[in-house]
């Protein structure tokens, strides 16, 4: 009988929930311990009915823990970095939520020390894993659309998230825009070299208590010549709206909504059907699925993972850059975005 992999959970919210889930699907996992800093009865329980046998606040006891092999780290974002690299010290494999933190400088020394005590260290970009884009970076891939000229993303959320949200979510380019950047990479398969962005507040005056936005497009330049344009808005009336298009030399290729069903009703008055699904825990179910599968076959297996935190690191990096774009209201080098937020905050800026 091959010997299971045992993880730990740290951070028992909403979405280190849906992971430990996902997890338990897999007949060689076995989910020994969880730790939340606001751990009680209601986890105990929760856990219990999951066989998970051990809940604590404390998440040194997994991470020190000689029994547990990986940890899965969905804890809130400041924490991330710190985690990583105590993993990486007790040789525990990572998967991470994104993104690794707000400054490229802590992402990088935490890839570093991943690199360095030689664990696997996957970050949570669950877009890849979708059904949809993945099947648009396949015909790119085999030259179905011939050479990518134009790269469309749109990605709009159904509502608004609350303001204790808002005033640490790190603004609309690090917390929701990072998935369509790290999209643009993996459908292009190039690197992202030039961003322009602009943006408003058009929904809710508190994103811009803040200092953020809540309606957003930035265009982008890419080494292989390629163009590019994201649209992000806080609050769609219809939905949760997620649709790519990549154009190019020979044609085209896109996808547009996942739906509850294909039925559709025409009459007299008009043709209908159902909205859109209506957020991400529904549009990317079996994306989070797959991406936990493929994170615990990597172990199993020794391959390659398919998200690494050099993705994290390039994905942060061009968020960065948009967001410094839309403060000086001009295009920004991907090469020029550090030394741009080291001399903004020499000068006492914040970005």
């Amino acid at each position: 009988m091959t010997k299971k992999i045992t993880i730990g959970i740290i951070g028992a919210g909403r979405i280190g929930k849906i992971h430990a889930d996902n997890l338990l699907r897999l007949p060689q996992v076995q989910i020994t311990a969880v730790s939340d800093l606001f751990a009680g009865p209601e986890l105990s329980a929760w856990a219990a009915e999951r066989g998970i046998s051990r809940v604590t606040k404390d998440s040194s006891e997994i991470i020190n823990d000689p029994a547990i092999d990986a940890i899965f780290i969905c804890s809130s974002t400041d924490t991330h970095v710190p985690l990583i690299k105590q993993a990486a010290q007790a040789g525990k494999h990572v998967f991470c939520e994104k993104p690794l933190s707000m400054d490229i400088k802590r992402t990088e020394e935490a890839v570093a020390a991943a690199e360095a005590a030689g664990i696997k260290l996957q970050i949570g970009f669950n877009r890849r894993f979708d059904h949809n884009f993945k099947r648009v970076r396949e015909h790119v891939l085999i030259g179905s659309v011939g050479t990518p000229h134009i790269v469309k993303i749109t990605s709009r959320d159904p509502n608004p998230p609350h303001e204790e949200y808002i005033k640490v979510s790190g603004g609309i380019f690090m917390d929701m825009m990072i998935h369509d950047f790290d999209m643009a990479r993996f459908l292009t398969g190039s690197e992202v070299t030039e961003v322009y962005a602009q943006g408003g507040v058009l929904i809710d005056p508190v994103f811009g208590k803040y200092g953020d936005v809540d309606t957003a497009i930035v265009t982008l330049r890419f080494a292989n010549g390629a163009l590019g344009v994201i649209d992000n808005s806080r609050q769609a009336a219809y939905g949760y709206d997620q649709r790519v298009e990549v154009f190019g030399s020979k044609g085209s290729v896109a996808v547009s909504n996942d739906h509850p069903n294909t039925a559709e009703v025409s009459s007299a008055e008009g043709v209908t059907r159902d909205k859109p699904l209506h957020f991400f825990l529904e549009r990317y179910n079996e994306a989070y699925i797959d991406e936990t599968r493929q994170f615990v076959d990597c172990l199993s297996n020794g391959q390659p993972l398919p998200v690494t935190g050099e993705d994290g690191v390039k994905a942060e990096t061009i968020a960065l850059a948009a967001k410094l774009s839309y403060q000086l209201g001009r295009p920004v080098q991907i090469s020029e975005a550090v030394q741009l937020k080291q001399e903004a905050e020499g000068a006492g800026s914040h970005v």
